[in-house]
């Protein structure tokens, strides 16, 4: 049975009640909800910030690293005092500052072979990390456990972002066959913008309103400050996704 919102609930979360599909009804599908969030970079740190101040009941923070300095220039949960503390520690801490009303998960740990599936659980996935070996493990946990997975990536001033359904779309691994080599430059502000789309996507998945960027690939380019929108298609072939092919897809 729902909790009823306390006053200073239903107060602080009064200009999204307003919208429609949303309501008392919809703030407590937010709060019941459990949401993991694979990376607390700079995807991370606006996923993160955007889903807490929506009232994300559960938001679990899987990062095994420490901040860096160099990670200041895009992740905005940290400041020069968190240097050499484990991002989700810090990260735990600041959400929980700013909506007293939810709960974090911090686990320090990198996802691995060994811990992914399990830590994915039965909660939807965020995708907010920074290499495409892990992707894959996550992509693959996601298939598993029969969850969704909102994918989100940046380089330079560029970002992309999708919606991964198990056994209704296109899954990373027929997104992705190879990587680009060495650090992925960024500018600061392009991970805020895939960030905020990617909590978007949450959000509406949670509340189970509007439409998803399932079998869509959103390309923004903020040299030029346009979006593309590209179809997807899964690959028959897929060796993760393609129940023909052997693939993963929760049955």
């Amino acid at each position: 049975m729902w909790k009823v919102l306390s006053e200073a609930e239903l107060s602080r979360y009064r200009r999204q009640l307003a919208i429609p599909g949303w309501g008392v009804e919809g703030q407590q599908k937010l709060r019941q909800a459990r949401v993991l969030v694979a990376g607390a970079g700079g995807l991370g740190c606006a996923v993160l910030s955007y889903l807490a101040v929506a009232g994300i009941g559960l938001i679990r923070v899987v990062d095994g690293d420490l901040v860096e300095l160099g990670n200041l220039n895009r992740q905005t949960l940290y400041t020069d005092a968190d240097v050499g503390k484990p991002k989700a520690a810090s990260a735990k801490k600041r959400l929980e500052a700013l909506n007293p009303h939810i709960r974090v998960e911090a686990i320090v740990e990198h996802l691995t072979e060994a811990n992914c599936t399990e830590l994915v659980g039965d909660c939807p996935v965020v995708d907010a990390l920074d290499n495409l070996e892990t992707r894959h493990l996550l992509n693959r946990a996601a298939l598993s456990r029969g969850v969704p997975l909102f994918h989100g990536a940046v380089h330079g001033f560029e970002g992309r972002v999708t919606t991964v359904v198990p056994g209704k779309t296109a899954c990373l691994q027929c997104l992705y066959q190879g990587a680009l080599p060495g650090e992925v430059p960024v500018v600061g502000a392009v991970p805020a913008v895939i960030g905020c789309i990617q909590a978007t996507e949450v959000v509406k998945y949670v509340l189970g309103i509007g439409e998803l960027l399932a079998n869509r690939l959103l390309v923004y380019d903020g040299f030029r400050l346009t979006f593309s929108e590209y179809r997807l298609k899964p690959d028959p072939a897929c060796t993760e996704c393609a129940p023909q092919a052997g693939g993963r897809v929760k049955e």
